[in-house]
């Protein structure tokens, strides 16, 4: 493998961990946001909602602007602008202020979602076998990192300013050096350097995008995210409210489930190159519904974390195989597939926490944790679009050394 694949490959992944610690610096310190601007429980909700909704909206954005300009030039100036953003939400004044922040961060993110995994892809392409979990792994392990910096300024109760700041300010020239080193989608991987006058890539085009086929995976997406937020969103409040936990005991579970989300992508590459994806999927979606399954029936909360840690298993491989798959299905036109289907992240984001909220409501939280149980298992019924054909990555089958990063048959 090249040289250049090789830097291309390591600052993407900086990329996807830099994106884990900001996303997990604003949302882990919701609370401390909300008291610093005074919002109230009834609006904190449209506060949150439009988040995701803004980064739909960039992310629908991101596919029209890779026709025209090469999508390391977005990612390149995206990933700064949500580092800013994030610094402006903790050093506003008023509600104007966080509102416009979030709103910036919410258009930026959905940019850097869609850039990032659209450069995982092409080079995932070029490598001639999988390595989209290697980048989501990083991202795992940049959200750990930004969740233990988050303890510390809540801990020493420091302003979010404060708290803010030194991350921005190592990460922010970081991603601006790193940056250099992006691989676009081009004539040949090791020619594409940083692209950024190369041209928008050719996996751009949106005309070969049919959404029939690209519907499975959006419903996995969806799927998946509604079972992530569960448990970002519930965990914490089932072990304490449902299995009478202590408070302390109740902030384990989803540290337990970014460490295993970790784990799972880091080893996943190695299942999908010996097994191929389909396998991957249909164990990993089996494990998360068993997690769930444990959840729900579980006697107390040493139980309930051992479900939960299952989830983070079996959901940790999901998210990076479905973007993979899209990349799969339309070779020519990947960068609009995967923009697309990038939007259906913040669907399953948007939908997951309210659904679980008002079931557990209306009926019990135990029943509410079969939804996602049963969502998972949907999965199964379309396993068979992650399927990498005419090639098959492990088993023999991988493709040799580089290939056309824009161009190809529907293997990766």
């Amino acid at each position: 493998m090249t040289e250049v694949l090789r830097r291309g490959r390591a600052s993407l992944a900086f990329s996807f961990f830099a994106q884990g610690a900001a996303f997990a610096l604003l949302v882990t310190r919701i609370p401390a946001i909300q008291n610093r601007y005074g919002v109230s429980d009834a609006l904190l909700p449209v506060f949150l909602a439009a988040v995701p909704v803004l980064a739909g909206v960039g992310s629908v954005t991101t596919e029209q602007l890779v026709k025209r300009i090469p999508v390391s030039r977005v990612l390149r100036w995206s990933q700064p602008v949500v580092l800013l953003a994030l610094l402006g939400v903790g050093a506003g004044r008023g509600m104007a202020e966080l509102g416009v922040a979030l709103a910036v961060f919410g258009l930026a993110v959905g940019a850097l979602d869609a850039s990032m995994n659209m450069l995982g892809v092409s080079l995932q392409r070029a490598y001639g076998r999988s390595i989209m979990l290697s980048f989501h792994a990083v991202y795992s392990l940049g959200g750990i990192v930004g969740a233990s910096l988050a303890w510390v300024g809540a801990h020493w109760h420091l302003a979010l300013w404060v708290s803010y700041l030194p991350v921005v300010a190592v990460l922010l020239p970081a991603v601006l050096v790193g940056s250099r080193w992006y691989v676009d989608a081009g004539a040949e991987g090791e020619k594409a350097g940083s692209g950024e006058d190369s041209g928008a890539g050719e996996g751009g085009g949106g005309a070969g995008v049919v959404f029939k086929v690209l519907l499975p995976l959006c419903l996995v997406m969806s799927f998946a995210y509604i079972g992530d937020s569960t448990v970002s969103n519930w965990s914490a409040k089932y072990l304490q409210d449902v299995l009478g936990s202590s408070e302390q005991l109740a902030t384990v579970p989803y540290n337990v489930y970014m460490v295993t989300t970790l784990l799972g992508r880091a080893i996943g590459d190695f299942g999908v190159r010996r097994f191929g994806a389909v396998a991957v999927v249909r164990v990993g979606a089996l494990v998360a519904a068993g997690g769930f399954a444990v959840v729900a029936g579980a006697p107390g909360a040493w139980v309930g974390m051992l479900g939960f840690t299952l989830v983070g298993l079996g959901l940790c491989v999901l998210v990076p195989q479905t973007f993979a798959a899209a990349g799969r299905l339309f070779p020519g036109a990947s960068d609009a597939a995967i923009a697309r289907l990038n939007i259906f992240n913040y669907v399953g984001f948007l939908i997951g926490s309210p659904l679980v909220g008002a079931l557990g409501d209306a009926w019990t939280y135990r029943g509410a944790m079969v939804v996602p149980m049963v969502l998972v298992l949907v999965t199964l019924v379309y396993a068979r679009s992650f399927a990498a054909q005419p090639d098959r990555y492990g088993g023999g089958h991988e493709r040799p050394r580089t290939v056309d990063v824009g161009r190809g048959s529907n293997g990766l």
